[in-house]
């Protein structure tokens, strides 16, 4: 047998091989009575469309698309379907800034005034604004408020989001520290904003052309993208909506985030998004690739806990226990697992995994159900979901 034959024969086997583990945890009673419960529940709350997927060892175990993806089209969801993943951006920025500093541009210790002078106008009554390093900021501890406005009332003159840094320069003067900072975790989009200010002041790059080089293109989401809808995409893009007390409203089609793209403004079918769980759980056939994005040891510097939280990303209880570098760890149960949610125009995201295990989901729905204030998490359909989601998938390495 010749060398090109023995090649070959041992690649068939491989993809043999790989075939028959995706098979065997496909057809895992779990994943299929979870897709079940996955269909019955967004029916049940009215949801429009949505999509999951759990990964294991770098292969999918199962997926499922459910409902439209606009209902005035009458388009369905399927894997090609672009979603908006809202606060999911957030740890793109992290791992931006990781990038920084792995190439000696900061220090997690610099005082944010080191390259935003201008905050320096902010009231700060517990000391200097030059006492607020990076650090803070990515651990939502630096004492800024939660919105980007101060404006929240629904009227119509309200801007989605502010499209230019100016208009939150002008706030400054108007804008106090709300407590000491590094003292307590407290969620804040202004603060993740300036980090994706540092990005473009550090490296002469709008902060979408820095991700996109660094980050997206070296993973190979080249579906993904910020704010408007390139042409040729628009006929995947998912509209959105918003249900309470059983009335459905539509969400803006492709809203612009603005300058607060750093924190919101990330859009991504989930076959992209499947690429940027992999590259956080691991895949030693490309070490070499995701290396090239972030090390390991950076990667998983950002899942060391910081400060204490009892809530997540979307305000959620029962899903965190600790903020990390802008990830969330839940270190209940003995296991420790990561992740991070997006809330935002009537989407709904989140991605959770087990750097122990390789294993992880995503779940994404273009509608958001809106419940009274302190539903607990068994009667929400996202926290129900997601708690199921984590008993399937876990479940099997126990």
């Amino acid at each position: 047998m010749n060398v090109q034959r023995i090649a070959a024969t041992a690649l068939f086997f491989l993809c043999c091989a790989t075939v028959m583990n995706a098979q065997t945890a496909a057809s895992d009673p779990k994943f299929t009575k979870f897709k079940e419960t996955f269909r019955k529940e967004l029916k049940d709350a009215g949801i429009i469309g949505g999509s999951l997927v759990f990964l294991k060892d770098g292969q999918i175990a199962a997926s499922e698309h459910y409902g439209s993806a606009n209902l005035e089209k009458k388009q369905p969801v399927d894997a090609d379907t672009i979603y908006h993943w809202a606060s999911n951006t957030k740890p793109f920025t992290g791992i931006a800034i990781m990038q920084l500093r792995d190439r000696g541009l900061l220090k997690l210790s610099d005082p944010v005034t080191k390259y935003l002078p201008e905050l320096r106008d902010v009231h700060n009554k517990f000391g200097s604004m030059d006492e607020i390093t990076i650090r803070n900021l990515m651990t939502h501890s630096a004492g800024f408020r939660n919105p980007t406005w101060p404006w929240d009332k629904g009227q119509d003159w309200e801007p989605f989001e502010p499209t230019r840094y100016e208009q939150l320069v002008a706030m400054f003067p108007f804008t106090e520290i709300l407590f000491k900072p590094g003292s307590k975790f407290s969620y804040s989009n202004p603060g993740i904003i300036f980090l994706g200010r540092i990005i473009e002041k550090l490296t002469g790059d709008d902060y979408e052309v820095y991700v996109d080089k660094n980050i997206l293109k070296p993973l190979e989401m080249h579906r993904s993208y910020f704010d408007a809808t390139p042409y040729h995409l628009l006929k995947h893009r998912s509209h959105s909506y918003y249900v309470e007390n059983g009335k459905r409203t539509e969400g803006r089609f492709d809203a612009n985030t603005g300058i607060t793209v750093s924190n919101s403004g990330l859009n991504s079918p989930v076959s992209d998004m499947i690429k940027y769980l992999n590259f956080l759980v691991g895949d030693a056939g490309r070490t070499n690739v995701y290396d090239g994005v972030l090390k390991r040891s950076s990667l998983e510097e950002m899942w060391k806990p910081q400060l204490p939280t009892t809530v997540d990303a979307n305000g959620n209880d029962g899903f965190a226990s600790d903020i990390g570098l802008i990830f969330f760890l839940d270190r209940g149960d003995k296991r420790t697992f990561v992740g991070h949610g997006g809330d935002q125009n009537g989407f709904v995201s989140y991605i959770d995994f087990e750097p122990a295990t390789r294993s992880g989901s995503i779940m994404v729905f273009n509608t958001n159900v809106i419940y009274p204030a302190k539903t607990p998490p068994d009667k929400d359909v996202f926290g129900k979901l997601r708690k199921s989601a984590r008993l399937a998938l876990f479940a099997v390495d126990r």
